[in-house]
């Protein structure tokens, strides 16, 4: 590679820079090498040309001699200084893409006892040059340094160096950078095209991390705030879903952590504790405790009292300090009581919200206690914020079992064509709570387990069982096709519906609703008024304090038409009706139980499972819930939560049974605390010609 270098010696003219390249895999690296490292010989001086003494044969090519010139002479003749700077840098920047090896060159300032040492051959950069870089750098937005203190000392600007910073000798150069003008105090001024060419954020003390992002071109900040932090839920399942996601490298690096409640805390108080709920992956524990450290800092807690607007300004505020200066998206989770939902979510909308990116609004379950007041709140919600904001979030949704129903629908053809009332005799839901899962007063509204458990999660199911296939796995076209199914179920007649309610004596620790009517144990039938599902019955049974827990969905298919077995089956046809089983708990599978021949030589038929056990084929951890839907909410897939006309939808079909008892003409039926549920249940399913299956 050649090298062409300049020298000036005319002690009446001030010298122009030297300028030194060095190449790095094809890109030019910024350095400020010591100039002892081009002294050249005199030896190899050619002659002087009117002072000036010229020198070829190095890194920089006759280009960069050229805009380096045209960089010195306006200044030094006093011809349009201060309009001509950026235009100087822009010429200089073009000469340097001209460049025929790309290369690039940077300045070396050096003190004058250096200048001296060295010759003619140490050349400095003019004051005002180093200042029109700054401009230029600012005018075009590569760059800015808010809240910022304009100098930094000459310690600071030393540890700043990059790597390349260092010469050939492995000494660190230790030359000053050029002291501006406009530095009374010796500080040092450092520019903005130098800070951009650090390695590393982590170089930057006092500087956000963010605001390096955006210097390197980085994505958007998000701030993530908690309203609630303090809670139950926060502190057991929102916080370390956050982590885990942190942890595994699904959240931007430059992301930051709020904590919003009433409680007098600082940001350490929060940080220690939520710090023992915080867990690694089992399956890779990697860099654990450095992960963790690094989330807690990102962490800030922020007391916002008694009055929302207020607090929602502060919060406002205290998140614009950490966020990216140009872009900043907004997620908040609203884990507050439904009283206070409203008035959370109001100064929320008027104080809160960035107008750098987009806002989310995450809203914890019930959504309302009945179709009156959910209706209330809906459309108090749209006056704030735009549909696609909403983000109503149920954790039992976010489930690998609910994920795969739409899976095993679409994706196989072993399965599509049987998806309809001429092949599926009838679908069971079942979600059963044993006392492991118990919390106390858990069911603080009116109607119980129907608000908290089946409004959501079970029609949702149900949706996402029986709706059409969508256009796109787009979450609107998904929630297009729900939408539909919940409008064509037909409203619950009370006779299809057993309430149940567990009695607990004064020795089960466990709250008890004996002075209300608060259900906790719900099934029912329900029926699909479509071309797809016309008459096929759709059994749901839900229940807390039962013998067992357990989650799982069953397709029951019909009969085989004119069975050539059907001898050999016996009087108990139903155990060898072909299912098809998705488990989640206690363990994850999917199951399909099919008929064949017991080896031997006698014809004997056995109903047998196929078995997919996630445990045996997946060596992995599932991720919690909270984690799935959190990650749906950052990326804006909306599939899994209910937009407000399936809201509407929904609550629309128990309207019947909620009135029946509001007039206190239902009431729950009793059972033993730990027991199998109300008795009427067994009679229910035995009324549409269904078995229902305990184990």
């Amino acid at each position: 590679m050649q090298m062409s270098l300049i020298s000036v010696s005319s002690p009446l003219i001030p010298s122009p820079p030297t300028w030194v390249c060095r190449r790095i895999d094809s890109r030019v690296s910024l350095s400020a090498t010591p100039a002892r490292s081009f002294r050249v010989a005199a030896k190899n001086l050619p002659s002087a040309i009117d002072g000036c003494s010229v020198l070829y044969g190095g890194a920089c090519k006759f280009s960069s001699w050229f805009c380096g010139l045209k960089f010195w002479i306006p200044q030094n003749l006093d011809l349009g200084r201060v309009s001509r700077k950026r235009e100087q840098v822009n010429d200089f920047r073009n000469a340097q893409i001209q460049d025929d090896d790309h290369s690039e060159c940077v300045k070396s300032n050096l003190s004058h006892e250096q200048r001296v040492s060295e010759g003619p051959s140490a050349i400095s950069l003019p004051n005002d040059s180093a200042e029109g870089l700054k401009d230029t750098s600012l005018q075009h937005g590569e760059t800015s340094l808010p809240n910022v203190q304009p100098s930094i000392s000459t310690g600071i600007a030393t540890a700043m160096e990059s790597p390349s910073s260092f010469s050939a000798e492995g000494a660190p150069n230790t030359t000053p950078l050029h002291r501006g003008s406009s530095d009374p105090n010796g500080e040092l001024n450092i520019s903005t095209r130098t800070v951009a060419s650090l390695e590393s954020p982590s170089t930057l003390p006092n500087i956000r991390s963010s605001t390096v992002a955006a210097w390197k071109g980085g994505a958007p900040s998000l701030g993530i705030a908690v309203i609630g932090a303090t809670g139950e839920l926060a502190r057991n399942k929102i916080f370390p879903a956050l982590f885990a996601l942190y942890y595994s490298g699904f959240l931007p690096e430059n992301v930051s952590f709020f904590g919003y409640s009433r409680k007098t805390l600082t940001d350490e108080d929060l940080r220690s504790m939520i710090a023992s709920t915080l867990t690694c992956r089992i399956d890779h524990q990697q860099n654990c405790g450095d992960k963790m450290v690094a989330f807690l800092s990102r962490t800030y807690y922020l007391n916002g009292g008694y009055d929302n607007k207020e607090g929602m300004s502060k919060l406002h505020a205290q998140m614009e300090l950490i966020e990216d200066e140009s872009k900043a998206n907004r997620i908040f989770y609203l884990s507050v009581p439904q009283e206070a939902l409203l008035d959370v979510a109001t100064s929320l909308a008027v104080n809160a919200q960035t107008k750098k990116g987009w806002n989310r609004v995450i809203i914890e379950k019930p959504f309302g206690f009945n179709p009156v007041s959910s209706h209330q709140l809906t459309q108090s919600l749209l006056s704030s914020f735009q549909e696609d904001q909403l983000y109503r979030i149920d954790h039992l949704l976010g489930r690998n079992i609910i994920e795969n129903l739409t899976v095993l629908r679409f994706s196989n053809l072993v399965f599509q064509p049987l998806w309809n009332r001429t092949y599926v005799h009838n679908i069971q839901i079942i979600l059963s709570e044993d006392l492991a899962v118990q919390m106390r007063g858990r069911y603080s509204a009116e109607y119980g387990i129907i608000g908290d458990i089946v409004q959501s999660h079970i029609l949702q199911t149900i949706a996402l069982l029986a709706m059409e296939p969508p256009i796109s796995l787009d979450g609107e076209d998904i929630r297009n096709e729900k939408a539909k199914v919940l409008r064509s179920i037909r409203k619950l007649e009370p006779s299809n519906v057993i309430l149940g309610q567990y009695k607990a004596s004064s020795e089960d620790k466990v709250h008890t609703y004996s002075d209300t009517l608060t259900p906790t144990f719900f099934a029912a039938a329900l029926f699909i008024d479509n071309a797809r599902w016309d008459g096929v019955p759709f059994l749901i049974k839900a229940g807390m304090g039962l013998i067992k827990h357990r989650v799982e969905i069953r397709i029951q298919f019909r009969h085989v038409p004119g069975n050539l077995y059907r001898d050999r089956i016996g009087h108990n046809s139903d155990l060898a009706t072909n299912e098809l089983i998705l488990c989640d708990v206690p363990d994850e599978a999917i199951l399909v139980r099919v008929n064949n021949k017991i080896p031997g030589l006698s014809l004997q038929l056995d109903a047998s499972q196929l078995n997919l056990m996630y445990k045996d084929k997946y060596n992995a951890e599932i991720p919690d819930s909270y984690e799935h839907l959190l990650l749906d909410v950052i990326d804006g897939d909306n599939h899994l939560f209910m937009r407000s006309d399936e809201l509407a939808a929904a609550w629309n079909i128990l309207s019947p049974v909620l009135q029946e008892i509001d007039k206190k003409n239902i009431a729950p039926e009793l059972y033993e605390l730990g027991g199998r549920g109300p008795v009427g249940a067994f009679y229910l399913w035995a009324k549409h010609a269904v078995r229902l299956v305990e184990d």
